[in-house]
């Protein structure tokens, strides 16, 4: 275990894994709340509360009370089993929101399979209260534990120590990856050469501990304190080299992650298949045609035509705001690049004065951004009610108009100006496959904050990766993110 240089001392365990096991018992207990509530409110509006019905049918007839007990404490077993407390996805939310509902339908599917065996006939409006309240439930609570561990983890608090082996421009890579996501609860504690090699970490944060080869995987992910060692892709580490690391940390409590030669590919694109002992994994190629996009864009219009209505009072208070402010227009008509690299005209609520576009030229020296984009925290041209629209999104509101007319998505990449596409580089107009949004994983990753490398990273994770449900998720997030009013300005 020679080339420690420059360690780090150890991490008290409240900072380390410890925080997993009270973290469990914490949400088991939360789950378990929502699960007997769920039932409660499922009893107490079929029955009444004082109620004392029974299943008919079968040649024993249970009390709905014993049964409703018996769903809580299955659904609580089942959300365990799932892994929906698992410390890995703790604090993602897709991942998280997934196991949740998987469990969850599994429990009521074995409720079903059950009263069909034993005859019961079990009220189909009961199950149909007991699950979805269960679930919104669970949302929220869960929800509202992310909040929590999000700012904790922003402490750095609740973080898994890792140990990454490799070669060093994948470790470097794979460290700047786990620094840059702390939310994901993984910090980089110390970095080890394949055994036989040896790397010049001289780049690596000083505090990280160097351990040279790893030739005593056990001991000296102990000598860290690490919970995981991860394998950055590499070809200098063998199969046989791979299978006796896994040996070396059987029986400990020190697990194993992988991380291929393989980045910003979403799991549902990733699929294992064992071939002769090696899982491989088999890549999707990412589609930008087929019916999911024809739900996506009918989604899109029914969405934009409900918050059109909804938002019209308020828009138009906007509107009137905006002319007692400032001299010249409602609404400012900017032309950017859409689906296809075809422009488009984007409206928004005009947040600058009449001739903000002229006063450009003058402020590219104090530009804050990064990139084709420009940024400036104090931008002079921004009037008092656009500083206010901005800090709440509410300047964006008229590219509902856009989503209704199918010039944008309502989750998507940031619509980019026709200047901002010619200094692109190779690969960055993958982001236009997909149509841009009024709102998408730039907007609840960092907002104005991103630097200009980091929000074409979204963006083309975006594009490539999308869901339904993954929408879904940003939306939500968006709604958080706005009314924190962070990265706005």
């Amino acid at each position: 275990m020679a080339d420690r240089d420059s360690g780090t001392s150890p991490r008290p365990m409240r900072e380390s894994m410890g925080w997993a096991v009270w973290m469990r018992a914490a949400l088991g207990g939360s789950d378990l709340l929502v699960a007997t509530f769920a039932v409660a409110v499922a009893h107490g509006v079929r029955f009444g509360f004082d109620s004392d019905a029974t299943l008919t049918g079968g040649p024993w007839s249970p009390s709905y009370m014993f049964m409703s007990a018996l769903i809580a404490l299955g659904w609580w077993w089942a959300l365990g089993i799932g892994g929906s407390r698992d410390a890995t996805v703790l604090g993602h939310g897709p991942q998280e929101l997934q196991r949740l509902v998987s469990a969850s339908w599994r429990v009521f599917a074995v409720v079903a399979m059950i009263a069909f065996a034993t005859q019961w006939q079990i009220s189909r409006f009961y199950l149909l209260v007991a699950l979805p309240v269960g679930v919104m439930g669970l949302f929220v609570t869960r929800g509202l534990w992310r909040l929590w561990i999000h700012a904790q983890r922003d402490k750095g608090y609740l973080q898994a120590n890792v140990l990454i082996v490799g070669a060093e421009s994948s470790v470097r890579e794979l460290e700047v990856r786990f620094r840059g996501g702390r939310r994901a609860g993984f910090r980089v504690v110390g970095v080890a050469s394949v055994p036989g090699h040896t790397e010049d970490w001289s780049g690596l944060d000083p505090r990280i501990t160097r351990l040279g080869s790893l030739d005593d995987p056990l001991a000296q992910a102990t000598s860290v304190r690490a919970e995981y060692i991860v394998v950055a892709g590499t070809e200098a580490m063998s199969f046989e080299e791979s299978h006796k690391l896994g040996w070396a940390l059987e029986g400990s409590d020190i697990g194993l992650l992988i991380a291929p030669s393989l980045a910003d590919v979403a799991g549902p694109r990733v699929h294992v298949t064992p071939v002769a002992g090696l899982p491989l994994l088999e890549v999707t190629a990412p589609t930008f045609v087929g019916t999911r996009y024809v739900v996506k864009a009918v989604l899109d219009r029914l969405g934009a035509l409900v918050l059109l209505v909804l938002t019209a009072l308020p828009m138009l208070a906007i509107a009137i705001a905006i002319r007692a402010g400032s001299p010249g227009p409602v609404f400012f008509v900017q032309e950017r690049v859409g689906l296809g690299m075809k422009p488009f005209p984007m409206l928004k609520f005009r947040s600058m004065y009449a001739d903000a576009e002229e006063r450009l030229e003058d402020l590219l020296e104090h530009d804050e951004g990064a990139g084709a984009l420009f940024k400036m925290k104090n931008d002079p041209r921004i009037t008092p009610v656009g500083r206010l629209l901005r800090r709440f999104s509410l300047d964006e509101l008229p590219q509902l108009l856009n989503v209704l007319l199918g010039h944008m998505s309502l989750v998507g990449p940031r619509p980019p100006l026709a200047r901002e596409v010619e200094q692109w580089e190779d690969n960055v107009e993958r982001r236009q496959l997909v149509k841009p949004g009024l709102t998408g994983l730039w907007q609840v990753s960092g907002r104005s904050d991103l630097s200009w490398e980091e929000s074409v990273r979204l963006d083309l994770y975006y594009a490539e990766n999308w869901s339904l449900g993954g929408d879904l998720v940003i939306i939500l997030r968006t709604i958080y993110t706005v009314l924190r009013q962070s990265g706005a300005y």
